[in-house]
């Protein structure tokens, strides 16, 4: 059989009068249909793939009401944590073919409103949330579509559907706990100070409890600056802490970058740590695992996270429609190294 003429598209009725069979053969072979002979379909294959055929699989979920993908969205595509949740999400999410549209808010609840208003538009099969704080138009459109909706990496207390996440404030509690085993008791926290990154402002508030809970003083906040903050901040954040804490001995950081930032400016100070000042961070980055002296932290497990979330949504979506709200609690881990005694 020639090819069509240069401009043509290959269609599956070519592909079935090469292959001697029905057009309707042709797509259940593609679309996997056990009922299809192996030797078939691997004909039907391979004289696709000679005659440079792409299945259409947009066109196909449309005629089966179905849009094949799942809307997600993240503060920031440049936090290596979220990118390590949506990679192992959209890994598991493969296992039925179902692709993410990925969604980047910026930690702007506006923007984030404006975006669920578009992606709702392509009829996703469900929507992931990153967070579980938003605008009440956000909610709103939410709460009235007939599709799962999972907020990630929160436990909010209204949530809208399902959750999968871990509590921000009380993951903190164990990074004071261990400051002040060490003996640490001037303890200082850097960031979580804008409401524009709810996750940073859980662990700012889980700081001043944790401390309350040992009867400390909890003043010693240093703001690092609106979301997302990273190395920059760590290092300015020091400073500052010096010019106004002089006296602090334990600095706990809203995120690995904003510690390694932070360290930095340790080292170019002429401070030593944790002799003089024990740091820790939040998140287990790859460079507080590299950095010098590696850096204490939470790991939030990220990508098992991510995973988890996959699941669920293949589990809701195979489901009877109208099932309980499923929550999920991962359990953060303190990972000790020498930035702390």
């Amino acid at each position: 059989m020639k090819r069509p003429a240069q401009g043509g598209k290959v269609k599956m009725s070519d592909i079935a009068a090469a292959v001697g069979v029905s057009a309707m053969t042709v797509s259940r072979a593609f679309k996997g249909d056990s009922g299809i002979n192996a030797k078939t379909r691997a004909r039907i294959l391979s004289k696709a793939e000679e005659l440079g055929y792409v299945f259409d699989a947009t066109a196909a979920n449309l005629r089966q009401s179905r849009s094949g993908f799942v809307a997600v969205t993240v503060p920031s595509i440049e936090n290596a944590n979220f990118s390590a949740t949506v990679r192992e999400l959209s890994r598991g999410l493969l296992k039925k073919d179902l692709q993410i549209l990925l969604a980047n808010t910026e930690y702007d609840p506006e923007e984030e409103e404006r975006l669920i208003a578009q992606l709702l538009r392509r009829n996703p099969e469900a929507v992931v949330l990153t967070g579980g704080e938003h605008s009440v138009r956000t909610r709103t459109m939410l709460e009235n579509v007939a599709i799962p909706v999972i907020e990630i990496w929160d436990l909010p207390e209204r949530p809208i559907g399902h959750v999968v996440g871990f509590s921000n404030r009380t993951s903190v509690t164990a990074l004071v706990d261990h400051m002040v085993r060490c003996g640490r008791r001037r303890l200082a926290f850097l960031g979580g100070e804008t409401e524009r990154d709810p996750r940073g402002v859980q662990r700012r508030e889980g700081f001043i409890e944790a401390m309350a809970h040992h009867g400390l003083e909890a003043h010693r906040l240093v703001p690092a600056g609106a979301a997302p903050v990273g190395m920059t901040e760590g290092a300015a954040g020091l400073d500052l802490m010096l010019d106004h804490y002089p006296e602090t001995d334990g600095l706990i950081c809203v995120s690995d970058l904003v510690a390694f930032g932070a360290l930095a400016q340790c080292k170019r100070r002429g401070l030593r740590v944790p002799e003089d000042l024990a740091v820790s961070g939040f998140g287990n980055y790859e460079i507080g695992r590299v950095c010098e002296p590696p850096l204490t932290t939470i790991d939030v497990h990220a990508g098992r996270l991510g995973a988890r979330t996959a699941d669920l949504v293949l589990e809701v979506l195979a489901a009877t429609p109208g099932g309980v709200a499923q929550r999920h609690v991962l359990q953060p881990d303190l990972i000790l190294r020498r930035s702390t005694p």
